[in-house]
């Protein structure tokens, strides 16, 4: 504060800081408006739109504040502020890959890409890029891949369906950790493995994991313990055991020869 009054007039010294606080508020909310346009003309650019859902609606030539608002399927924190909430997307049959530029709308909370032909993997990372999310929704495409562990470190989960996919591998059990977790659906892939548990677990049925041909544990059958090794001590007793027995009648009869030809010589040598 000090060094402000020292560059400024005593009496113009707090407009000089009011402007300066006000400069500096309208820089952060100007970069958080453009990395949130951004976002959304890479999410356009990166997705097949073959039935124009997106090209007739997300016109980006327009510069006043909040237009981003009423793009089809965008939600805003507030209609006069292109800052982006959530984006829903649902059955629009766009195409493509997971839009890691989403990463760029910092502030989203619901995310529905349900019910369109994504293809591709599940990013690893996908907690980075969704950091706030309190929804997800990623059923009835085409994704393959295994469900990312990294999934766990999105905190804010309440809703996470990936349904009706072709997910293969196991189900984290991280994802149990999620203790805001209300709804979760993996019913209809390619899942096998124990399921994890959630610490919500009333409202997580068994429709949850629905037609995936290895999963077990609470709430479907219990897993199966795996058979106990076999021991290989007794083979190896036998075997000892085998060994001594075989050495013992081979010296046995080496024995039974020397002294059957000692005899015999000794016979040999008495006098007639």
């Amino acid at each position: 504060m000090g060094v402000f009054m020292d560059l400024v007039p005593n009496g113009q010294s707090l407009s000089f800081l009011i402007g300066v606080l006000l400069w500096l508020l309208g820089c952060g909310l100007s970069y958080g408006t453009e990395t949130d346009i951004y976002c959304l003309k890479t999410i356009k650019n990166s997705l097949e739109d073959p039935y124009n859902h997106l090209n007739s609606s997300w016109n980006f030539n327009n510069n006043t504040e909040g237009y981003i608002c009423k793009f089809t399927g965008i939600e805003c924190w507030h209609p006069n502020e292109n800052k982006v909430l959530n984006i829903k997307l649902s059955d629009m049959g766009l195409k493509g890959q997971f839009p890691r530029a989403i990463k760029n709308c910092s502030s989203l909370t619901g995310l529905d890409l349900s019910s369109n032909k994504l293809y591709g993997t599940i990013p690893n990372d996908i907690s980075e890029l969704l950091q706030f999310v309190t929804t997800v929704d990623l059923s009835s495409n085409n994704l393959s891949g295994e469900i990312p562990a990294s999934l766990a470190n999105c905190s804010y989960l309440n809703v996470l369906k990936l349904d009706n996919n072709r997910l293969t591998g196991h189900i984290p059990l991280q994802l149990g950790l999620l203790y805001r977790m209300k709804t979760f659906s993996v019913s209809n892939n390619l899942l096998t493995g124990q399921v994890p548990t959630f610490a919500n677990d009333t409202s997580i049925t068994a429709d949850s994991y629905a037609n995936n041909q290895g999963l077990c544990g609470s709430p479907l059958e219990a897993c199966k313990l795996p058979p106990p090794k076999k021991s290989h001590a007794g083979v190896i007793v036998g075997a000892a055991i085998g060994a001594v027995t075989v050495t013992a009648l081979a010296v046995g009869v080496g024995l039974f020869f020397f002294f059957l030809i000692k005899s015999s010589n000794r016979v040999r040598l008495l006098p007639k």
